[in-house]
């Protein structure tokens, strides 16, 4: 559109050099074929429009936007049809409360009010795309800064709206997926009525006020001190459940023994302890007499 505007004003001025005084005016006639060749070259340029991978364009004549979309590759278009491109790819907007990590510079965390009235700073990541169908109508009725028209205010505000259902603790431990799984489906049905898909939404962290999170470590410090002392008195209960069985066994034991043990029993043993000896290379002679006590005798005596 450009060179068609400049090719134009070059073959006007060609007419103000024609009634110039010589010799200018003989070069009337090249100034007007090279506003020619300006213009032509423009329409070219302006009826051919090259589209990228993963984008579209949406065609507005004099600001009425049309309903067809341009689809990768080259399309010949009217020339004086304006076409402004939309990436349909996924598409990232991060909330962070660390300078430069998020789409706007410096602290963009959101800060939301819980059921028990505490402030808690989340970090958000949104994953989107544009519905290629719907581009048209978000060129008429949002715009092309759709990312700050639409993407944060909702996101933010659906964030704030669900958090007051939980608490901080909650929030930061055994609900975190429940509060993530909510948002994801408010946000996702507001972004669907208005030309976008929702791919997924990743709640990066959930920060604490610092007494809160002192009280939750120091809660998990008791718990996992709790559980240890716990650990070591059953392993004591079973050391003395060992025990116990183990005298137990000795007394049934001995019990047995005593109950068994007779006269012939003895003198039975006795006697095998008498060849222990007699075999023992510290030989004996031992000597049974009437009484009870055997006499044992030094071979090896002089």
């Amino acid at each position: 559109m450009v060179l068609i505007l400049l090719g134009i004003i070059i073959f006007i001025a060609a007419f103000s050099v024609k009634n110039l005084a010589a010799p200018l005016n003989q070069y009337a006639g090249t100034v007007r074929t090279i506003g020619l060749v300006v213009v032509v070259l423009g329409f070219l340029t302006s009826c051919v429009k090259q589209i990228d991978a993963g984008q579209i364009g949406v065609k507005s004549l004099f600001g009425k936007v049309q309903d067809d979309v341009l689809t990768s590759g080259l399309n010949v278009v009217n020339p004086l049809v304006d076409v402004k491109v939309i990436d349909v790819r996924t598409q990232n907007y991060t909330m962070s409360g660390v300078h430069n990590e998020g789409d706007v510079a410096g602290d963009d965390a959101i800060r939301v009010l819980t059921a028990d009235g505490l402030e808690v700073v989340i970090d958000l990541t949104v994953l989107y795309r544009v519905q290629s169908s719907q581009a048209p109508n978000i060129v008429k009725e949002i715009g092309m800064d759709f990312k700050n028209v639409i993407v944060r205010p909702i996101t933010r505000t659906k964030i704030r709206d669900n958090a007051v259902y939980y608490t901080a603790v909650d929030l930061y431990s055994v609900k975190r997926d429940e509060f993530q799984t909510r948002i994801f489906k408010t946000i996702e049905e507001n972004f669907k009525q208005r030309g976008f898909v929702l791919e997924q939404l990743l709640v990066r962290n959930i920060t604490l006020p610092a007494t809160v999170k002192a009280s939750i470590e120091e809660k998990i410090k008791a718990e996992q001190e709790a559980q240890k002392m716990e650990f070591v008195l059953q392993k004591e209960k079973q050391e003395a459940e060992r025990k116990r069985v183990e005298a137990q066994g000795i007394a049934d034991y001995q019990k047995i023994i005593s109950a068994g043990l007779g006269d012939k029993q003895l003198q039975y043993e006795n006697l095998q302890v008498m060849k222990g000896l007699i075999t023992s290379p510290n030989a004996k002679v031992i000597i049974m007499g009437g009484s009870k006590t055997p006499v044992i005798l030094d071979s090896k005596a002089n």
